[in-house]
């Protein structure tokens, strides 16, 4: 009997320690997770991508007549589908739409603001800029596809990524003394398949486009914006007068 009780305490005395280790271990456990800062869980810390999208949002000016600026739906319908608020409108109506962006802006219902324009939609860019910062809501990035005319940038703008057509009847933009931001004009006459009336249509630009603006709404890298070199030395006088005859003006 006696062996049989010694080894009840046995088991009893060993069963109160694995009780009280574990007790030291909560104990521990608990002090740790107290120490630990608010927020310091990496799901937590993550940057949040719908937000950023949800705050977002993009404007396309078209040309002239909206038949001639269809492309822009392509790039519309790619940037809603990452949850990117857009809206697609003649360039005449550049003004208003300045208007309704500066309303979001100053909300809070809007957080960064993207032009995009084809054409006379390009042309018209500039002016939403200037307006926008008139109205104390700057536009983080714009991209100008093969504006017509030529046109000088002022207010303030992240970055504007003017793409033309130097071999056709696209124009570099210009900038003003009142500009701040970074400008770059960039000639895509050596893209595939690229013309005024493509531009827009083209995939390789339309990926251009999508990019530049993912880069700045996800803070995504954007590939190197710049054209491809000439796959043939262009001939003696070929450049228009008046016009540099380089790949690319980087500004």
């Amino acid at each position: 009997m006696k062996s049989y009780r010694g080894n009840i305490g046995s088991v009893g005395w060993s069963s109160c320690s694995r009780q009280a280790s574990w007790r030291r271990l909560q104990t521990i456990a608990i002090a740790i997770l107290l120490l630990l800062p608010i927020g310091a869980s990496p799901v937590l810390a993550a940057p949040n991508s719908a937000s950023a999208a949800s705050t977002s949002h993009v404007y396309l000016l078209r040309g002239v007549l909206n038949i001639f600026s269809l492309g822009l739906d392509d790039i519309a319908a790619q940037l809603r589908a990452q949850g990117i608020p857009v809206t697609v409108a003649n360039f005449a109506s550049w003004s208003s739409l300045a208007d309704e962006a500066a309303a979001g802006f100053k909300s809070g219902r809007i957080k960064t603001i993207i032009l995009v324009g084809h054409s006379s939609g390009a042309t018209a860019l500039p002016d939403m800029v200037a307006r926008l910062d008139q109205l104390g809501a700057p536009v983080k990035l714009a991209i100008g596809l093969d504006s017509v005319f030529r046109t000088k940038l002022s207010g303030r703008v992240g970055r504007y990524v003017n793409f033309y057509i130097a071999n056709g009847n696209g124009e570099p933009v210009a900038k003003t003394a009142q500009f701040q931001g970074k400008l770059e004009n960039i000639n895509v006459q050596n893209v595939p398949g690229v013309g005024h009336m493509s531009i827009e249509k083209n995939q390789i630009m339309q990926q251009k486009v999508i990019s530049e603006i993912d880069a700045v709404v996800f803070g995504r890298s954007a590939p190197a914006s710049g054209p491809q070199k000439p796959r043939q030395p262009r001939a003696a006088g070929a450049a228009r007068p008046g016009r540099a005859d380089t790949a690319a003006v980087r500004q």
